[in-house]
């Protein structure tokens, strides 16, 4: 992976770790309702993306599959799970999406996993479950939510590997359309109170709705498409870990969280593990027609 790729990927991660925060404030401490939540954050970005909607990628019915996953499915479940789940908690569990995409790209895209990736991998986790582990650790009623958002989250990054064409802001606006019209009405059935609860919110809702739609999806989430593009898809989702070590990084700095020998310890294990699958160099299609253009 180029230097500059490597360092966008982890602004991605540092923008995903600070929005899985501010989602639980929103949800569980403004009790604004998450499929609520999730439809306003589609919408904003589905009005931003608008003038790259069209034409639509194809085939259509791939295109709209990546969009419910990724959207819908991925964004949709882990709101409606971070009613329960903390943070820290989300963080740990959709890290089951590395070995679910690695099954998956294996599956469907043919790809390989070499030793190096492997034990990189295995390091990376372990190291965010010593991070994460504590005594007494319980099962949320959330679990079953992050598990299905992972998986989406998984599907809908293999299925993307399978176009021919990656243009990250045209993805972006059918994943924001295709969840605006799957949630938007749901919200409306399940949550009808729940205009009041964002508008009891107030700007501090606008806010963090705005800073969801536009910093973490229109720029975060592009960015990871575009980086999708270009590599491996089972090379991109064990870099995601950084995501919760930053989330608990943010928990230190802002809000006094405690840090110990072991979260240091744990940390390392699995930064070190997240450099090993950095260092493996990769070849895609995609990115070496890029790179002759």
């Amino acid at each position: 992976m180029k230097p500059r790729d490597f360092l966008l990927l982890v602004l991605v991660c540092l923008f995903w770790a600070t929005n899985n925060v501010l989602s639980k404030v929103v949800i569980s401490h403004w009790h604004v309702p998450p499929l609520f939540y999730t439809a306003v954050r589609f919408a904003i970005v589905t009005l931003v993306t608008l003038p790259w909607l069209l034409p639509m990628p194809r085939p259509a019915w791939r295109t709209v599959a990546i969009g419910l996953a990724m959207g819908a499915g991925s964004f949709g479940l882990m709101f409606v799970a971070l009613k329960w789940a903390s943070p820290s908690e989300a963080a740990i569990v959709v890290q089951s999406s590395v070995p679910i995409t690695t099954l998956l790209s294996v599956w469907l895209l043919g790809e390989r996993i070499h030793w190096r990736r492997g034990l990189g991998i295995s390091l990376a986790l372990a190291g965010v479950l010593v991070v994460v582990w504590q005594p007494g650790f319980k099962v949320s009623a959330g679990m079953g939510f992050l598990l299905g958002a992972a998986f989406c989250g998984s599907l809908g990054a293999v299925l993307m590997k399978q176009m021919d064409d990656i243009a990250p802001l045209r993805f972006q606006a059918w994943v924001g359309l295709t969840g605006l019209v799957l949630l938007a009405p749901l919200s409306a059935i399940i949550e009808p109170q729940a205009y009041q609860a964002a508008a009891a919110a107030g700007w501090y809702f606008i806010g963090a709705v705005f800073w969801s739609a536009l910093v973490v999806s229109v720029f975060a989430h592009s960015a990871y498409y575009l980086l999708i593009g270009r590599y491996e898809a089972n090379l991109i989702s064990p870099l995601t870990l950084m995501t919760p070590i930053v989330t608990i990084g943010l928990g230190v700095a802002i809000t006094g969280d405690h840090f110990d020998a072991r979260m240091a310890v744990g940390s390392t294990i699995a930064l070190l593990g997240v450099l090993l699958v950095a260092l493996r160099r990769t070849s895609a299609p995609i990115a070496a027609a890029q790179e002759r253009s």
